[in-house]
């Protein structure tokens, strides 16, 4: 005989009277019907319960719950009334999602078997949007750049991977305070030769940044260059067409160096050391093409902007230009600097990006996103600003003055839960 279930429960009332009368129809024990997740953080600390389910409106759900339910071991799954709330509990990290006119028996399977894998998690017609990062040599900005774009698409509620494909060295994990022993990509790519890859498997492998702002996958990269061969053309585009699938959007950290020289070797299959970041220039709908806002890196990104045109063939480039400031480049510097853009490389539609080496420097500090160290950075600005001109339209979701200031309260109560749930593996 199956053991009958006690069950929290925090749903609104659309979903709410239809659920409970079959709970309890089924003979199950609901201990608690609770209206907010104030009172479900409540609830949990008292009781052990054998399952929760919760709406996946923010009103019913938070990283509170979702931390405490961890806590004590507690299953949970969440109802969601349309895409916007199925996409918000996704972004806190609670994959147990189903609709909200899913049966009981349906919920009840999830609490009783394993994680929930979200293969609908993906935009309508299961194609996300791969975004490639790239810049000269330099050290431009573009892991800055690339970790800010991932950050401010899942504030506005997109489901987000960040990938590290530099073969040169990985610094996504680093800059954000995870000590990676096993490089994700890498493990991505060994599955992928193996025609291994699968959704269930790129959330096995991948590691969480999970903050009350914002949260989103990371496949993190290689820290010995020396690694490079495992990153090859054929994998690297097996798995940002794998994670396409999976989420709304794929932001690619690229190598700087796109020389093709290494092609003329006799060996015709051989791996070549800058085919990671070929690939995934090839893959991408959009280029995030950096440069740094001083003389040397401006000769550099337009030298090498003539390069990027021939690698990328359909992709839409937007040219981000980092750093800027009067002190290398004289007074007016945004005027001085578009003035060369547009005379030597007929660009004249970018974006820039003040210096601000207090932010970033307190980011990378505290292992954090500029958005949740120091929201009012210009950095952060100006990177909300191509998202919304350029990537995505603005949403009030994520965006709002009170949705901010919420943050800012649950901040000063215990700041942003790091690697809250970094894998929910059961």
């Amino acid at each position: 005989m199956i053991p009958m279930l006690t069950l929290l429960t925090c749903l609104d009332h659309t979903a709410g009277d239809r659920l409970i009368q079959q709970i309890s129809f089924a003979g199950h024990d609901i201990v608690a019907r609770l209206d907010t997740a104030h009172d479900l953080v409540s609830a949990i600390r008292g009781r052990t319960p054998d399952g929760i389910v919760v709406s996946a409106t923010r009103r019913h759900l938070t990283l509170d719950v979702l931390a405490e339910a961890d806590d004590a071991g507690i299953r949970m799954v969440a109802v969601a009334a349309d895409d916007a709330e199925r996409r918000y509990a996704l972004s806190l990290g609670l994959f147990e999602v189903v609709d909200a006119r899913a049966s009981w028996n349906d919920i009840e399977a999830l609490l009783r078997g394993g994680v929930a894998v979200p293969r609908s998690s993906a935009p309508d017609g299961g194609a996300g949007t791969v975004i490639a990062v790239w810049g000269p040599a330099g050290a431009p900005g573009r892991t800055t750049v690339a970790i800010q774009l991932a950050a401010e698409l899942a504030f506005r509620g997109r489901t987000v991977v960040l990938v590290d494909a530099d073969t040169y060295g990985g610094s996504v994990a680093p800059s954000l305070g995870m000590l990676d022993e096993s490089p994700s990509f890498a493990a991505a790519c060994r599955l992928a030769s193996r025609d291994s890859l699968t959704l269930a498997e790129l959330e096995r492998i991948a590691s969480r940044y999970a903050s009350p702002r914002s949260a989103f996958w990371i496949l993190s990269g290689i820290g010995r260059a020396s690694r490079w061969p495992e990153l090859g053309a054929d994998r690297v585009t097996t798995v940002l067409s794998t994670c396409r699938q999976w989420v709304d959007y794929v932001i690619v950290d690229t190598g700087f160096n796109l020389e093709t020289d290494e092609e003329i070797s006799s060996d015709m299959f051989a791996p070549r050391r800058n085919a990671a970041t070929l690939a995934a220039l090839r893959q991408a709908d959009r280029v995030v093409a950096v440069g740094s806002a001083d003389p040397i890196g401006l000769s550099r990104f337009l030298r090498a902007h003539v390069d990027l045109l021939e690698q990328v063939e359909t992709a839409e480039i937007s040219v981000v230009i980092n750093r800027l400031r009067a002190s290398s480049v004289g007074s007016n510097a945004q005027h001085q600097v578009q003035q060369t853009l547009g005379r030597f490389g007929g660009l004249d539609d970018a974006v820039f990006v003040p210096l601000d080496t207090a932010g970033v420097d307190a980011a990378v500090l505290a292992g954090k996103t500029v958005l949740d160290a120091a929201p009012r950075s210009p950095v952060r600005s100006a990177i909300a600003q191509l998202v919304d001109r350029s990537i995505v339209a603005p949403s009030p979701q994520g965006t709002s003055r009170r949705e901010a200031r919420q943050a800012a309260r649950q901040e000063q109560r215990g700041g942003p839960l790091q690697m809250l749930r970094a894998r929910r593996l059961g």
